[in-house]
């Protein structure tokens, strides 16, 4: 890091705080007028609110479909999966909140042909009562991790400012990632939940990383731990990015589950990047400082 570099942090990491704040003061605003729009904080699929799934293996248009049905199946979404080669349609998969019967008739009608499980196509009903169930099972497995995971960062550092400093910093990427999937209208499924699970711990990875170096190093100055910690860090995420990022590419085509997975993991990476290295840095050097000035050591 060259003394440039080092003056110029010097005088701008508290400046730079004003980016994630403006971001979660908007992000506060949109979510706040989301609930109040839709009375939850996510978009549902049926996974989550119950209805039926449907998978038709003949070649059907799915945007025909959609717009012929979509006053007679409550909230019909379609999605085509395809060949990951050829790009040859190999299956309509249809989700409504509708009834299974009353779904199965409905496509029958439009088809005008009968649709036989196991053969030309697969039905699967969840019902509402235990969609929810299980919704609020996976709502209570991310707080109950979460706070583990705040009670072993406080066990590590012992310290408050900077324990707190993680825990954020993961909070902030959980939560902006959560905005930005409702702005881009994705329908959470279980799978969904699950990839916000996943996040705590690729958010918590890179700042432990950095707290470690900070407090728990004595070489070189506070400036070049940082660095030296932000060059790892940063390896880490753009590593994991790049690997999430291909493999969405590649199953985006036959895989909805995975294709949610992925997405919700690059963009809490990207998040991850901002809270890791200007939030938690931020904090964890005001922390340091103050506490150099008051007689305790770097």
């Amino acid at each position: 890091m060259t003394e440039k570099q080092k003056n110029w942090h010097d005088k701008s990491y508290k400046l730079l705080l004003l980016i994630p704040v403006i971001i979660t003061l908007l992000s506060v605003v949109y979510m706040v007028n989301f609930h109040s729009t839709h009375g939850d904080f996510i978009y549902k699929d049926i996974s989550l609110t119950g209805g039926t799934s449907v998978t038709i293996y003949e070649q059907v248009n799915a945007n025909d479909l959609e717009q012929a049905l979509s006053d007679d199946l409550e909230n019909l979404n379609t999605r085509v999966v395809s060949d990951l080669f050829t790009r040859e349609q190999k299956a309509l998969i249809i989700k409504t909140k509708a009834d299974g019967d009353t779904t199965k008739q409905v496509l029958e009608d439009y088809l005008d042909y009968e649709l036989i499980p196991g053969e030309n196509a697969d039905f699967e009903f969840t019902g509402s009562a235990l969609s929810e169930s299980f919704y609020n099972q996976l709502l209570t497995a991310i707080l109950i991790a979460f706070v583990f995971m705040g009670i072993v960062v406080f066990i590590i550092f012992r310290t408050f400012v900077p324990s707190s400093a993680v825990i954020i910093s993961a909070l902030l990427d959980i939560f902006m990632t959560l905005t930005l999937v409702n702005i881009l209208g994705m329908q959470m499924s279980t799978a969904g939940i699950v990839a916000f699970l996943m996040l705590i711990g690729y958010s918590v990875d890179t700042d432990i990383l950095l707290t470690t170096r900070l407090l728990k190093r004595r070489q070189g100055s506070l400036n070049s731990r940082i660095y030296s910690a932000f060059q790892t860090g940063i390896t880490m995420t753009l590593t994991s990015m790049l690997a999430v990022v291909f493999a969405l590419i590649i199953v985006k085509p036959f895989s909805v589950i995975l294709t949610q997975i992925f997405a919700i993991l690059a963009i809490g990476l990207g998040f991850d990047i901002l809270n890791t290295w200007i939030t938690n840095t931020a904090i964890l050097k005001w922390y340091i400082e103050k506490k150099n000035k008051k007689g305790g050591s770097e």
